[in-house]
């Protein structure tokens, strides 16, 4: 068994936000590296936060960011299961971060689910169209599509960017990391964004 420090222990539940025995037994349990120990504890939370898809999340807050300009504001509706989750300064901290994301990155729906089946064909024959206009063969076309379509969709869909912190995680597993954590369904249901002289951006899960 490794020998866990109290300083490793606190490093890793500023990381992830885990208690401090699921902390020192992930520590032990990847004797001692602090990245091991923080990834597999990001994915036992979004393998929690998965159980708990079917579940309604009736209560929530509605988070908000203005840039010190005063030109962009961004309003967000995030849902989950109780009132006392809601009051928690974990909950609130998630809700402000995804405030900052989408002030970042301005995306234009919460998640893919949301865009058009419509405008995704019409994308899939543009991706389509380009590869072959390239002189791509055949076999690679569908392929190509598909990469183009998940790169539309990380720049579009909220949950699917990457996360403005830290780029290899993406808004969806920062959210459900907040999920297991939490140990209630977290549901991001809307967002407005709204910059001076520009429309606003009204999303809805």
């Amino acid at each position: 068994m490794a020998n866990v420090s109290v300083a490793a222990i606190r490093e890793l539940r500023e990381r992830t936000g885990a208690g401090v025995m699921e902390c020192r037994a992930a520590l032990e349990e990847t004797q001692g590296h602090l990245d091991q120990a923080t990834a597999l504890l990001r994915q036992r939370a979004i393998a929690e936060a998965e159980k708990k898809a079917g579940r309604e999340a009736t209560e929530g807050i509605v988070g908000s960011y203005l840039h010190h300009t005063a030109k962009l504001g961004v309003l967000v509706e995030v849902g989950c299961e109780t009132d006392f989750v809601a009051r928690t300064e974990a909950f609130k901290g998630l809700v402000k971060l995804l405030a900052e994301q989408i002030a970042a990155t301005g995306p234009a729906v919460v998640d893919r689910s949301a865009i058009a089946p419509d405008v995704v064909a019409a994308k899939r024959r543009d991706f389509a169209e380009q590869a072959r206009s390239l002189g791509k063969p055949e076999h690679l076309v569908e392929q190509i599509v598909t990469g183009k379509l998940e790169a539309y969709f990380r720049t579009v869909a909220l949950l699917d960017q990457p996360w403005v912190r830290e780029p290899d995680r993406t808004v969806g597993d920062l959210v459900k990391e907040a999920s297991g954590r939490l140990g209630e369904r977290l549901e991001v249901r809307r967002f407005a964004r709204l910059a001076l002289g520009e429309g606003v951006v009204d999303a809805r899960g």
